[in-house]
């Protein structure tokens, strides 16, 4: 297994104990796995209390032994409930006044109540931002693990060609290429903050299925196996001279890149082709944009202004009625990290960033474009994700 090395969990916290300082908090308790592992580099059964200064602990009711051989934390402290933590975070000398920084996003409002309840001196404040803010720019160590990825999922891809024919189901499509995905690393699904948008597996559609829309907050939806799990492949069959589009996430080591190509039996039409060409220029041009410190927003704005102008509109991240108002979203930990690009999100992009950028076009007959997982560098973005960006045709 690969553990996290000790001095990337304290490079995290000492930022993480900086940022609470300036919003005057006087600590975190983190319950979401992907901010417990961050934190401590194990997910398990926990509360992790973060101070403003001092120790982290970790409150472990399942499974000490993991936790204690995966984290490099110094204090990892059993319990048997989070009744538990006021009389563990008392021992270490913490307080239960003052503010404290909850993950209000996420957070269940029972769970919430529960907290309220267990430190009722306590004024619990939203920690969310902060933690987005800190884990949006990656460090060396996570950079290698999201080319990692993208090795992982660029296997996968050129093994496409070998799993697909005519006749086939979707579902046939999709499970062979999940299958040679896990051979590969990867988790097996994918992790999302925003409720009830995963775990996600990904996309396979051909033909029409590729315009079905679907609860999930994306350009691509699909039939799904049934109502029960309405996205991504169905029970139709792949035909001849339709386009097939594959958009998958993958994770390995924790770390998630995301990823779009499309592939067709025989011949697309000349308007699909065209449409494939334009998303891949669409792309060109927001990456010519975006230099350090360029708000999220543009890049959205510049994409929907282009897309008109080609005649996309009614058809550009969606079709009529379910188009997404958005170009490109973070990828780390999780497949929906900030940056977001979108109206309105003024943030700048700054160097260490990691996102995906997903010009698509949906019709009735079906979905082509694009997808690819970048890095912000002083430089402007570099492409982490190396399958090549064309339509793979077979006979």
């Amino acid at each position: 297994m690969n553990f996290v090395p000790k001095t990337e969990i304290e490079s995290r916290i000492n930022k993480f104990q900086r940022q609470m300082k300036k919003s005057e908090m006087d600590g975190a308790l983190l319950v979401l796995n992907a901010d417990v592992f961050y934190f401590t580099g194990t997910v398990q059964n926990s509360v992790l209390w973060v101070p403003s200064e001092g120790e982290p602990v970790f409150m472990v009711r399942r499974s000490v032994e993991r936790g204690r051989r995966e984290s490099p934390l110094a204090h990892i402290v059993p319990i048997k409930s989070p009744r538990d933590v006021p009389e563990v975070l008392s021992r270490f000398g913490y307080t239960q006044s003052g503010r404290i920084g909850l993950e209000l996003d996420v957070l269940p409002v029972n769970t919430f109540f529960f907290y309220q309840k267990l430190f009722p001196d306590t004024k619990f404040v939203d920690v969310t931002p902060t933690v987005k803010d800190i884990r949006a720019i990656k460090s060396a160590y996570e950079i290698e693990y999201l080319r990692e990825a993208c090795r992982t999922v660029d296997n996968a891809f050129r093994e496409i060609p070998m799993l697909l024919h005519e006749g086939m189901t979707e579902l046939e499509l999709a499970s062979q290429f999940e299958a040679v995905l896990r051979r590969n690393g990867h988790h097996g699904y994918n992790v999302m903050r925003a409720f009830n948008q995963g775990p996600s597996i990904g996309v396979t559609c051909a033909g029409e299925s590729g315009g079905i829309p679907s609860y999930m907050d994306g350009p691509l939806g699909g039939p799904g196996p049934t109502p029960a799990f309405p996205h991504g492949a169905g029970w139709r069959t792949i035909k001849r001279n339709e386009p097939i589009i594959i958009d998958y996430a993958c994770t390995v080591n924790g770390y998630t890149v995301d990823q779009t190509r499309v592939f067709c039996i025989g011949e697309l039409p000349d308007y699909m082709v065209k449409a494939f060409e334009d998303a891949v220029l669409i792309q060109e041009e927001i990456l010519k944009l975006i230099k350090p410190g360029t708000p999220c927003e543009e890049p959205y704005l510049l994409a929907l202004e282009l897309a008109e102008k080609m005649g996309y509109k009614d058809s550009f991240m969606g079709r009529p009625g379910d188009q997404v108002r958005f170009i490109g979203h973070g990828v780390g930990l999780e497949l929906d990290e900030n940056p977001v690009f979108a109206k309105g999100i003024k943030t700048p992009i700054i160097p260490g960033m990691t996102f995906a950028l997903e010009p698509k076009f949906v019709f009735a007959e079906g979905a082509v474009g694009t997808e690819n997982t970048f890095l912000m560098t002083e430089n402007g973005p570099e492409r982490l994700t190396i399958t090549p960006e064309v339509i793979t045709y077979l006979k």
